[in-house]
């Protein structure tokens, strides 16, 4: 009998999911930041911070993004910025690929003529048409 069955309870584990980020709306944002600026007592202001549960660099961010004009309009996309796609782009690719097709094959053409003379000299037969 082990010290925790002796003490009839034992202790269990408790797998915490992983938190995830606070994603705020951009009314939400201007609301905030009116609420912020509209306070006039002392205090208010970290008053709405406890109440709302954000913390002070909340408040200067949206601030900022305010005075920067972020917060006036639609939200800004993330991620990449779609490129426009130049119809002539997929022409160049393929007759790239085509040139480098032809090269493969030109230089296997020079490789066997090389090996056709090199077999004819070991046989000891002329070329048709090697030049003298």
């Amino acid at each position: 009998m082990n010290a925790a069955e002796r003490n009839g309870s034992e202790r269990e584990t408790e797998v915490v999911a992983k938190p995830t980020r606070r994603r705020f709306t951009l009314e939400y944002k201007r609301q905030i930041v009116r609420e912020a600026d509209g306070g006039k007592t002392p205090g208010a202001v970290g008053a709405l911070l406890r109440r709302e549960g954000l913390y002070s660099s909340h408040l200067a961010v949206w601030r900022a993004a305010r005075e920067r004009g972020e917060l006036a309009g639609a939200p800004k996309k993330r991620g990449p910025v779609p490129r426009a796609v130049d119809p002539r782009d997929k022409t160049i690719t393929a007759q790239a690929r085509e040139i480098v097709r032809w090269k493969h094959r030109a230089a296997r053409a020079e490789a066997l003529v090389e090996l056709q003379k090199n077999v004819a000299a070991l046989l000891g037969t002329p070329c048709e048409n090697e030049k003298s």
